[in-house]
């Protein structure tokens, strides 16, 4: 247990439909089944498994008098199933996010997987590229077990949630997933792999985003807006909140949530900012013991240079481990926002149109009012 104490400041934040909401992901273990090529999860590391009770996390919770989403997170979460049963249990009347590589989906009972609101599914694209980064055979096991989640009447989100890393196309990949049919997934996410491993796995970013990720993008955006016409809205994740704020002119904080009302509680009992950033001590901002989930509300925020970018209130700051930290320097730090830059100007480019097909009725604004609650879809890239 932790013996600091931590001066902290709230406000309430609202979801989608109104209320207030407050977000834990919930760090199940640390141990994964995978150990993906741009991912730490394989890694050995020291006290990987919960070392607190469940009557320590519900005395913390029980605190808490907003609404609370428990987004479950690992490592692999589906290697603690028992634990995932116990606390759904415990919490019968809480919602339920579920992160998980979907190898272990199908050995949770049914009347526990149908109570999640939404469901992120890790696969990155088309089968070669899934199995080249996550491990043979990972891409057919994935949709099986997607398959089971539908031919069992789950009617939460499914999404399908990406790494791209250099062996991807991001227009190829994306409009595969897209265009499944038997599973379906509802919406589309992805993350570029631009945290860990500085610019090591990478032949050449900058060229890379050049010649592959921007022109892919523009052909994604192309592509979804056409589909409008038809009265279609793709559900391609970081193209929908953005062209909500586009349309509105409704500005954003940091869209993950991270540090404001997003939190992870580690394995230790400590509270972070982020799921992935337990070793770091800047990122640590409480325990469940001594701390007051109302007081951990807007703890942390992004710094500069990203409150003084003309896209800020569109992005609201894309990462804040990656402020906090500049693992790739500010060079690299500069590169990554290039990219987030080049997708908001594309989708800017477009909402004139877009505005004609929602007063055309082709489509509704209600359409971009997404994700109804944080899910864990970080929005930006």
């Amino acid at each position: 247990m932790k013996d600091k104490v931590y001066a902290i400041f709230w406000s309430p934040i609202l979801s989608v439909k109104g209320e207030i909401s407050v977000n834990y992901h919930l760090v199940l273990t640390r141990r994964c089944n995978l150990n993906c090529q741009y991912c730490h999860g394989g890694e050995d590391t020291e006290n990987t498994e919960i070392q607190y009770s469940l009557d320590d996390l519900v005395a913390f919770l029980e605190k808490d008098r907003t609404s609370v989403t428990l987004m479950l997170y690992g490592g692999e979460p589906t290697l603690r199933i028992p634990m995932i049963i116990q606390l759904m249990d415990r919490f019968p009347n809480t919602r339920f996010m579920l992160q998980t590589n979907a190898l272990l989906l199908n050995r949770i009972p049914i009347e526990y997987v149908v109570r999640f609101h939404s469901i992120l599914v890790s696969i990155d694209g088309m089968e070669q590229v899934t199995d080249r980064y996550r491990s043979e055979g990972v891409y057919q096991e994935v949709l099986d077990n997607v398959r089971w989640l539908r031919n069992n009447q789950y009617e939460g989100d499914v999404v399908a949630r990406m790494t791209i890393s250099q062996a991807s196309d991001i227009y190829r990949d994306v409009r595969h997933l897209l265009d499944i049919r038997n599973p379906s997934f509802d919406h589309i996410h992805w993350q570029l792999n631009v945290i860990w491993d500085a610019e090591g796995n990478w032949n050449d970013f900058e060229e890379w985003v050049n010649t592959s990720y921007n022109p892919g993008i523009s052909r994604l955006v192309e592509d979804w807006v056409r589909r409008m016409e038809d009265g279609i809205v793709e559900g391609i994740v970081p193209f929908i909140p953005i062209t909500y704020s586009l349309l509105t002119g409704e500005l954003s904080e940091i869209r993950c949530g991270s540090g404001i009302d997003t939190f992870a509680i580690h394995v230790d009992g400590s509270i972070g900012v982020c799921p992935i950033s337990p070793d770091w001590e800047f990122s640590l901002v409480g325990d469940i013991w001594n701390s007051e989930p109302r007081n951990l509300h807007n703890i942390m925020k992004v710094e500069e240079p990203c409150p003084s970018c003309g896209d800020y209130g569109i992005c609201g700051g894309r990462c804040l481990f990656a402020n906090k930290q500049r693992l790739w320097g500010d060079e690299g730090f500069d590169k990554v926002c290039g990219t987030v830059k080049y997708l908001i100007s594309s989708i800017r480019k477009k909402i004139p149109l877009i505005h004609q097909y929602i007063k055309d009725g082709r489509i509704s604004i209600d359409n971009f009012k997404y994700p109804e609650f944080n899910n864990g879809c970080e929005v930006i890239p």
